[in-house]
């Protein structure tokens, strides 16, 4: 048995491409000075590395805008901070959901009681989606902004982000997506779609650390700065500057999370390479140890040789996307399993009816008679199983669910990395508390 079989995904992914551990350890010994506020060789590589992410993220996500407009926050909720709150004023009106992540339902409650903004929430129908409709509905003329959850991370149901989209562009609204449980598991095209802002976590489907993040602005989209300080240009101004990135950040950005992300988006592309080349029928893979990111060469190499970078970066978004679809089809393959097993349970139910086509692998539960706190606990300490019981840091979910007053659900999200290992040792685990079905 695993000392822990990981089922929590939904948290943060782990564990992460070697490569990624890899280069962040090498890139912060070599390059660990600050970019952009020296004009030393050290410091002009570390901030090409810089702006090589932020070209690779940007057409990871389908965003042909300034790469400027790429910024790196401190997580998923920074940016949705800095989305939301850079965009209304006092008088304005907010329309978002009840699915979404304490990330957005605290940042528009704040809003609502201390700055004088108008908030409607979007409930979901039984089974968890939300009705576009019923967001064009809600709009007013002093609306200012629509907020989506793409995809639960309580119930794993993926919204209709497309008609949301259309309903936002069609009324002249920005759209803020906050892709937390998407990034790096579902392809995300902003400029096809419209999306005004894209939030997301570096942490979770994108394989990168913990502590960095980022928010993508399209180029008609202003946001008020929300924090103020260094940014290395335009010293002798004592207000914060009007240019992106600069405007949004302020003080040193995270290099070492930075270069996981960096170490990430490269191995993305090596893993969709490998399933280009691989033969008809082989379920090709990249472990968690292989990747682009430093290729056995010292980081120096690696970044010396980005001046020179011929990587064609619309190859890259491509073999991305195949990476997506790939890590997407193997984690709901593993979910498919979980769902099949605990349907044979009686006294277990499983929240939402979440659609083959439309969601995450991410799934909450409830069992009769049975203390969720304690069920996770005991698949902890006797099975070495890591879950999430609770409330999941999204109430309004659970209060529409039922759940919330007995404390909320079992969450089990396996990922890209869960093996047979983990399955079994989960399948009998859930066996051992809940009895055979």
């Amino acid at each position: 048995m695993k000392e822990n079989a990981y089922f929590d995904n939904a948290a943060t992914s782990w564990p992460k491409p070697e490569s990624v551990y890899v280069f962040m350890d090498a890139f912060f010994r070599s390059h660990g000075v600050n970019p952009g506020r020296s004009g030393h060789l050290l410091a002009a590589e570390a901030e090409q590395m810089i702006v090589y992410t932020r070209s690779m993220l940007a057409r990871f996500f389908g965003y042909g805008g300034p790469i400027e407009r790429v910024v790196f926050t401190q997580n998923g909720t920074d940016a949705l901070n800095l989305a939301i709150g850079g965009l209304v004023a006092p008088g304005d009106h907010l329309i978002t959901t009840r699915l979404e992540h304490n990330a957005v339902l605290r940042t528009a409650s704040h809003l609502e009681r201390d700055g004088g903004i108008g908030v409607t929430r979007i409930a979901a129908d039984g089974d968890g989606y939300v009705d576009a409709a019923d967001i064009a509905a809600a709009i007013r003329t002093d609306t200012r902004a629509i907020v989506l959850n793409h995809a639960s991370n309580v119930i794993g149901t993926v919204q209709p982000l497309q008609d949301v989209a259309r309903v936002a562009n069609d009324a002249g609204i920005p759209l803020i997506v906050d892709a937390a449980q998407t990034a790096g598991v579902l392809p995300i095209d902003m400029d096809e779609l419209g999306i005004s802002l894209l939030a997301f976590p570096g942490h979770k489907g994108l394989f990168g650390p913990m502590g960095i993040g980022g928010l993508i602005v399209a180029e008609n989209i202003e946001l008020r700065p929300m924090r103020f300080g260094g940014t290395g240009v335009d010293s002798i101004s004592t207000y914060q500057p009007a240019a992106y990135p600069h405007r949004l950040e302020a003080g040193t950005v995270s290099v070492p999370g930075i270069a996981g992300l960096h170490a990430a988006q490269r191995w993305f592309s090596e893993l969709g390479a490998s399933l280009d080349e691989a033969p008809a029928g082989t379920p090709a893979q990249v472990s968690s140890g292989s990747g682009l990111a430093t290729e056995g060469r010292l980081p120096e190499a690696r970044v010396a040789e980005s001046r020179a970078e011929t990587t064609d970066l619309a190859r890259h978004a491509a073999l991305c996307r195949r990476a997506v679809e790939h890590i997407h089809a193997t984690e709901l393959a593993h979910l498919h399993r979980i769902e099949s097993a605990l349907l044979a349970y009686p006294q277990v139910r499983v929240l939402g009816r979440a659609r083959t086509e439309a969601r995450v692998a991410t799934l909450s539960l409830v069992v009769d008679g049975m203390s969720i706190t304690r069920i996770a606990d005991e698949l902890d300490a006797d099975h070495g199983i890591c879950a999430r019981a609770g409330l999941q840091c999204a109430p309004l979910v659970h209060v529409d669910a039922g759940t919330a007053e007995a404390g909320g659900t079992l969450r089990l999200s396996p990922g890209y990395f869960t093996d047979e290992e983990d399955m079994q040792q989960l399948l009998g685990a859930l066996e051992a508390v809940l009895g055979k079905p």
